[in-house]
């Protein structure tokens, strides 16, 4: 799947040779590992940094989101950490100098039957309590923010509203990961590409480094953030998470003149399209119900996924799909996130984000990169530690989230 994101031109040739030591290794070199090494430069001053990846930056998870970013979440703890990451979604354009195109267009949540009106109505007001924007929408008011839907009651999932959040929009994944990455590099934080993870090194309890296939490299701090394979990484270190690993359909179309204005997901049917820079319609489905590690598309979830649009969409029926293609998301009990210190001292996970992860990119770097300065949480991730599910205080947004899984 490389042609869904090469190298920038700055990163093909840049793979510097790495230290025998550094403070801090981030291992994974997507959205979430970058603006970790970001945030550690930028907010705490901390540039004695390695960024290690497999692959090639940008080229895992990050290369296969649908780019959709909000932050209408229904729980207190949720709202919080992605409304933080939405806030620094805004800022980051200026700050990073780079235009990676983020484009405030909204998203829609559709209801379809009378217990999502509730249910979506109520979170709607939650949003407004928690000071995110959020409004409930009629069906013609649907139709006005979205032309091209279907609100015909002679369909079998007739739209009956829908949630909307203004502020919220799409960015361009592979400029956000050049961006991150950019900045960490100025800073001197070192992005070491084609490099595997083979070992997490751990003596009396605390982490002293990592074992690659360039060799051994030692920090005084480790922090996990590759996306979908968070499970295989920790339990190098004896550390069990509570996560499973699921592949995510997603496929674009060919390119289109701008047919489509905003976001629109749907919970019940499950399929959530916008129109990306270039003209390509991006669509989303559900997760393989199966444990897998595959990115690939399932063609059952695939055809599912169209029925819906095409009936939502009628004037889709006319396009063609360009390209199917799967993500690997963890998947926790709670549908919430892991970050968070471990039971190794020196040892962060940052995991479990689901669908979340893409919109949660300067969030959870932001987050970790706190907990990694300080050894403890933020305020905006302390709820999202290993012990909630020891303690019972799980944040389950499961239907919460607006999404089905």
């Amino acid at each position: 799947m490389a042609e869904l994101l090469p190298q920038h031109p700055e990163f093909l040739w840049h793979n510097p040779e790495p230290k025998s030591s550094y403070d801090v290794i981030i291992v994974g070199a997507g959205g979430h590992g970058l603006a970790t090494a970001h945030y550690l430069a930028a907010r705490h001053g901390i540039t004695n940094v390695a960024v290690i990846d497999k692959g090639w930056l940008g080229g895992g998870n990050m290369a296969r989101n649908t780019t959709i970013i909000r932050s209408n979440y229904l729980w207190d703890e949720s709202s919080l950490i992605y409304e933080t990451s939405l806030k620094l979604w805004e800022e980051l354009p200026e700050e990073l100098d780079y235009d990676f195109l983020f484009s405030q267009r909204g998203v829609m949540n559709l209801a379809h039957h009378v217990s999502e009106v509730r249910d979506s109505v109520r979170r709607v007001k939650a949003n407004q309590l928690n000071g995110v924007d959020a409004e409930w929408l009629t069906p013609q008011e649907v139709k006005e923010v979205c032309p091209i839907i279907n609100i015909s009651d002679n369909i079998r999932y007739p739209i009956m509203g829908a949630t909307y959040q203004p502020r919220a929009g799409i960015a361009k994944h592979d400029h956000v990961a050049w961006a991150l990455a950019r900045s960490a590099d100025a800073a001197g934080i070192d992005i070491i590409q084609n490099t595997e993870v083979t070992d997490i090194l751990v003596e009396n309890g605390r982490v002293t480094g990592v074992e690659t296939t360039r060799g051994k490299i030692s920090a005084g701090q480790v922090a996990l953030c590759g996306a979908g394979h968070s499970s295989q990484l920790a339990e190098m270190a004896g550390v069990k998470l509570p996560i499973q690993s699921h592949p995510l359909q997603a496929l674009v179309s060919e390119l289109f003149e701008p047919v489509h204005p905003t976001v629109v997901m749907s919970n019940h049917i499950h399929v959530y399209v916008s129109q990306a820079h270039k003209g390509e319609l991006v669509m989303g489905a559900g997760i393989d119900t199966y444990n897998g590690f595959g990115q690939r598309g399932a063609f059952h979830v695939i055809q599912e996924q169209m029925a819906a649009a095409v009936e939502l969409f009628p004037i889709f029926a006319r396009a063609h799909v360009l390209r199917t293609w799967g993500g690997i998301v963890d998947t926790t009990p709670d549908a919430s996130p892991i970050v968070s210190k471990t039971e190794v001292d020196g040892l962060y996970v940052n995991c479990g984000w689901g669908t979340g992860g893409f919109k949660g990119t300067p969030g959870a770097g932001y987050a970790m990169a706190h907990t990694i300065a300080h050894d403890e949480p933020h305020k905006i991730n302390a709820a999202f530690s290993l012990e909630r599910f020891e303690t019972g205080h799980l944040i389950d947004e499961h239907g919460a989230a607006a999404v089905a899984h």
